[in-house]
């Protein structure tokens, strides 16, 4: 499993096009989320790869199935 944070998923486009990200939580308190996620998958016994928080990173991946986009309007 690839753990990556990704503040620009909880972009609001609610007031035009250009997203705000205002309301995503500030890397002092989102950091050490992502670190429990990543702790708590490894104890239920996935083999979990991460990225460096905050950092510039390229992924790449194939994805085989369906895709979920929550848009509130």
């Amino acid at each position: 499993m690839l753990v990556v944070s990704q503040f620009t998923l909880y972009g609001d486009t609610s007031r035009g096009r250009r997203p705000s990200w205002s309301a995503a939580a500030p890397a002092a308190l989102a950091e050490p989320l992502v670190e429990a996620v990543v702790t708590a998958l490894a104890e239920l016994g996935a083999r979990v790869a991460t990225g460096r928080f905050g950092a510039d990173m390229r992924v790449e991946l194939v994805n085989d199935g369906p895709v979920t986009l929550v848009l509130e309007v």
